[in-house]
């Protein structure tokens, strides 16, 4: 079940990724263009290095969410239930444990957040943040819980 899980999450990425892709028309007469493929990340961490955890029980809920982050923009503390990466296609975006380690994501660049530690990001560049993430998650899970008691700085 997990590879299945992992290779329906990696197509959803793709196609999503794809449609955010910009590209120009084809010149006729060139020669026909092929697929590339670039592994942008291959891991058992997320970025603070903590293993993720195992898989729980029952039916998997693969969610992909799009996310925008207006320059200067911060996201408030929270941290995630289930596991979850991205890719960043537009944008720096720095995300802070709550420890104060810190991790800057570059455009092109693939993520793996944090489970279970209270962590927040934020926009520091000059211009927006585009952020694509996919959840492996399951039916009823929030994405993400909210710790509103902890003041932004």
């Amino acid at each position: 079940m997990r590879r299945t899980v992992l290779i329906v999450t990696a197509i959803v990425g793709s196609l999503l990724l794809c449609n955010a892709c910009k590209q120009g028309k084809p010149d006729q007469e060139a020669e026909p263009q092929k697929v590339e493929s670039t592994e942008l990340i291959r891991t058992s961490q997320s970025w603070d290095g903590a293993a993720l955890p195992d898989y729980p029980e029952g039916a998997p809920e693969l969610v992909a969410v799009k996310y925008v982050f207006p320059v200067g923009q911060k996201l408030g503390w929270h941290h995630h239930v289930s596991m979850n990466y991205g890719v960043l296609v537009q944008g720096e975006l720095t995300i802070i444990g709550l420890d104060g380690q810190e991790k800057v994501v570059h455009e092109g660049e693939a993520v793996v957040e944090m489970v279970g530690t209270v962590h927040h990001g934020e926009n520091r560049g000059d211009k927006p943040v585009i952020l694509y993430m996919f959840y492996l998650s399951q039916e009823d899970l929030p994405l993400a819980v909210q710790h509103p008691d902890i003041p932004m700085d």
